[in-house]
């Protein structure tokens, strides 16, 4: 289900209270954004002294590392931390009456059954990063509540920030976030092996911008099957022998053969093409 328009306009009505447990990339932004909606961020939680000053800094509020410090009387705690210290942070925390909520991809509600009444999620699929500002309002946020009064709640929030809203089970999220992997971090990961390649050479990273720019507006209006192009769908191995030749990196060398072997399986596959 998607949020309804009036959610934000409305942003500025609401005064709930907030906690953030966590100043990393996606606290950040949540809550500068919740701040701008209307919420009133009144602690900020990390580990680090650190990174919970430099957030409530920008935030204007407390901010503590230790967990017995934790306000005991918010409305709403916003859990925005590593998935493995999720588990042990809730631990510590005394249940209250607050709506407890985290934003991982991939850890189930039912993380918060044992330790709160109210409980839900809001996912932000987005990259984000601390020093780069983002158009918040636009990324789409998937949210889930343990009961329908939650649910409700979570969405209005999530409303508030972003103009995509969308319910969506812990199962099929951690599907969801599989994919945002494989679409981002993996992709990421390959530019980085480009600009590598271009920087051993002297080459400005900046002329593939174009290209990437390219491939990403295709998937606009094309599947990623019909987008494919390159030496490996054509099966082009002369092109593909020389390309191997060139990387030096043994593990360069496995990635380019996984999938390019990968690409022409599944060109295979979509068409009904026997492998050759």
């Amino acid at each position: 289900m998607q949020s309804k328009k009036g959610d934000r306009a409305n942003a500025g009505k609401r005064s709930h209270s907030v906690v953030f447990a966590g100043a990393g990339n996606v606290a950040t932004h949540l809550s500068l954004a919740m701040k701008e909606a209307g919420f009133s961020i009144i602690q900020v939680f990390s580990r680090t002294k650190k990174s919970a000053r430099t957030l409530a800094d920008q935030l204007n509020c407390p901010y503590t590392a230790s967990i017995e410090e934790i306000s005991k009387n918010a409305d709403i705690y916003l859990f925005s931390v590593k998935d493995d210290a999720l588990p042990g942070l809730i631990r510590k925390i005394p249940a209250n009456k607050g709506l407890w909520i985290h934003t991982a991809g991939s850890i189930p509600m039912e993380i918060f059954e044992k330790h709160a009444e109210r409980y839900g999620v809001i996912y932000p699929m987005q990259t984000l990063s601390k020093t780069r500002k983002t158009k918040f309002y636009k990324a789409p946020l998937f949210i889930e509540g343990n009961t329908p009064a939650s649910e409700k709640e979570i969405r209005q929030i999530a409303g508030t920030v972003s103009g995509n809203v969308y319910v969506m089970t812990s199962e099929k999220r951690k599907y969801l976030h599989l994919a945002a992997v494989f679409a981002c971090n993996f992709s990421n990961y390959m530019y980085g092996i480009a600009t590598q390649l271009l920087e051993e050479q002297n080459i400005d990273r900046h002329v593939l911008q174009p290209l990437i720019d390219e491939t990403a507006n295709k998937l606009h209006t094309m599947s990623p099957d019909r987008a494919q192009t390159g030496p490996a769908i054509r099966q082009d191995h002369a092109v593909m022998k020389q390309h191997l030749a060139l990387l030096k990196d043994p593990e360069m060398r496995e990635i380019y053969e996984l999938i390019s072997t990968n690409i022409y399986k599944k060109s295979c596959q979509t068409n009904n093409i026997p492998l050759s």
